[in-house]
């Protein structure tokens, strides 16, 4: 799974990466421009805690792929342009992290001249429905030739789906809103349109303005509960420092801060709701790890995350819930308490689950 990272220019976009990756600034890789891009590791404190109890070889967590995608550029009126780069790369991604600045800094300017977070939200959003609204236009243009030459039904499911679209979106609402069974999903799953990606807003605070922004992150997620975006508040400076730090220096400066978790927890933690992602643990004295799979996915579709064969050749799943498993203490007392069971290939696995996968 990958996130974009997007915003406009000093907007602190890869101050943030740097945090989220737990990385330092390349000179090499700035001087050619490249795109920044990390494997993130997803922070889950119940492996932290299996891998405490099991003290094996190795710990793995699940991870995510994060990259800063460039090309919003200032054009010759001074006034912010999209590129056609920079829309190739946002299709490429299954999530936006649109990061939005609010902090006031006169020595960084704002390419718009001055600092107004609902402003850079919908200029973005708003280029992403016109984006896509020209798309579908000229999708259902073709398909109309199309059905003309041959009417199958599969045009016609296609050609009902994109009217359906384009009522929707010429209300100038983003796709992500508009519901679409499993069908129409898997239909559209190739066209990589543009609004209709989860999208989280990260707004980017003054570290001395906490308060600030414990008043106006409620009052920005009322403007957009409808839209299906989730605002998320982050201090880039404060948490890049964190991001340097050992995990018991980080929980105490966090403390002394007065957050419980960071960015990259909030915001991944927030990206695989959106993405519909939850997570479940293989545990034993070589490795504890996490694994990432949609929700709803049966035990064999979870066994084939673990490897291909296992779904070829599953036969059963040993389950215990991970909180059953720290409530008890061990596998036998799980038995006993009757909270070890085995499953066949179409249990739906939950978040949390410890599995062993048995085949032949």
């Amino acid at each position: 799974m990958q996130i974009g990272l997007i915003g406009l220019q000093n907007s602190g976009k890869s101050t943030l990466f740097y945090a989220l990756s737990s990385t330092q600034p390349d000179a090499d890789t700035l001087a050619k421009h490249d795109v920044l891009k990390a494997v993130v590791k997803v922070p889950d404190a119940r492996l932290d805690e299996l891998t405490a109890l099991f003290n094996p070889k190795k710990k793995v967590n699940a991870t995510l792929e994060m990259v800063v995608i460039p090309g919003l550029q200032i054009s010759d009126t001074g006034k912010v342009k999209i590129t056609s780069e920079f829309l190739n790369k946002v299709r490429n991604t299954d999530a936006l992290l649109h990061v939005v600045r609010q902090f006031e800094d006169e020595s960084i300017p704002h390419p718009e001249s001055s600092i107004d977070v609902k402003r850079d939200i919908e200029f973005l959003e708003t280029e992403f429905i016109l984006t896509d609204m020209a798309f579908i236009e000229n999708r259902i243009e073709k398909l109309n030739k199309d059905i003309l030459k041959l009417k199958t039904d599969q045009l016609q499911k296609e050609m009902l789906l994109f009217k359906k679209l384009q009522a929707h979106i010429e209300q100038e609402l983003p796709l992500r809103i508009l519901h679409l069974d499993e069908n129409e999903k898997k239909l559209l799953s190739g066209y990589q349109l543009l609004s209709i990606k989860p999208l989280i807003v990260g707004i980017n605070f003054d570290e001395n303005s906490k308060e600030v922004s414990e008043a106006l992150v409620p009052e920005f997620q009322s403007c957009y509960d409808k839209s299906h975006l989730e605002i998320i508040p982050f201090f880039a400076k404060f948490e890049f420092e964190l991001s340097q730090l050992s995990k018991e220096e980080a929980d105490a400066f966090m403390s002394d801060f007065g957050i419980t978790d960071s960015a990259l927890a909030r915001i991944l933690r927030t990206a695989y709701k959106m993405l519909g992602l939850q997570s479940f643990f293989t545990v034993g004295e070589d490795e504890c790890r996490a694994w990432t799979v949609k929700i709803n996915s049966t035990a064999q579709e979870s066994a084939g995350a673990i490897h291909t064969d296992f779904y070829d050749k599953f036969i059963r799943a040993e389950v215990v819930h991970y909180e059953d498993y720290i409530k008890h203490g061990s596998y036998p007392k799980c038995k006993e308490a009757g909270a070890w069971r085995l499953e066949g290939k179409e249990y739906k696995v939950k978040d949390g689950d410890i599995l062993t996968i048995r085949h032949s």
